[in-house]
């Protein structure tokens, strides 16, 4: 066999034991694949007053590198990661989602693991579910009696009403001659005038 030859056969096998490593080493070139599921059925909706949909759930890769929506079952994927440490943030409306860390290993291709950064709880699955329901408007208080009393306009009316009906009780225990009397001095004493008030105060 000639030198050439020889050199020829090295070439295949190297070649060969290069498609051999790429092949059992998948994605260390192109990045790894984390795929999920937005879970939002009637137990875990229950009392948020929503309906349990996934449609227009947006979950978003390191602040914005990669964003997708969920499919109408719930799954999602980002394909072409990188190893390292990641943060899936879920952005639906009505819901509060757990932030997720996900940690791609470069020693262990193909090994993901994922907690919530919220209470630090390992997933075994990437299956992420609403932790509260978003408020977005404020509690419109019920209607207090009380509170109407209390305020200015309650105030007066219930001064009002006291007076109506206490006024001709009042006026019951009067002697009518005491009114009487009481009329005639406003008659005749004469109505001060203003200038009469200010030569007083001046003097």
């Amino acid at each position: 066999m000639s030198p050439l030859r020889v050199l020829l056969v090295l070439a295949v096998v190297v070649v060969a034991c290069l498609g051999a490593a790429a092949a059992d080493h998948p994605g260390s070139s192109e990045g790894y694949t984390i795929a999920g599921r937005i879970k939002i059925d009637a137990a875990s909706a229950k009392g948020f007053g929503l309906p349990a949909k996934t449609s227009n759930t947006k979950i978003i890769l390191n602040g914005g590198q990669k964003v997708t929506f969920a499919r109408p079952d719930g799954y999602f994927a980002f394909h072409n990661v990188p190893a390292g440490t990641h943060l899936i943030e879920v952005s639906s409306l009505g819901y509060f989602f757990s932030p997720v860390r996900v940690d791609i290993s470069a020693r262990n291709p193909g090994h993901i693991q994922a907690a919530l950064t919220e209470n630090r709880r390992v997933l075994n699955e990437l299956v992420l579910e609403p932790l509260k329901a978003e408020q977005y408007y404020e509690a419109r208080e019920p209607f207090n009696i009380m509170s109407l009393l209390k305020s200015p306009m309650g105030l007066m009316v219930g001064f009002m009403v006291l007076m109506v009906f206490v006024m001709p009780k009042m006026m019951e225990n009067i002697d009518p001659e005491e009114i009487k009397q009481a009329q005639e001095q406003m008659r005749n004493s004469p109505v001060p005038s203003f200038s009469g008030l200010l030569a007083r105060a001046n003097s």
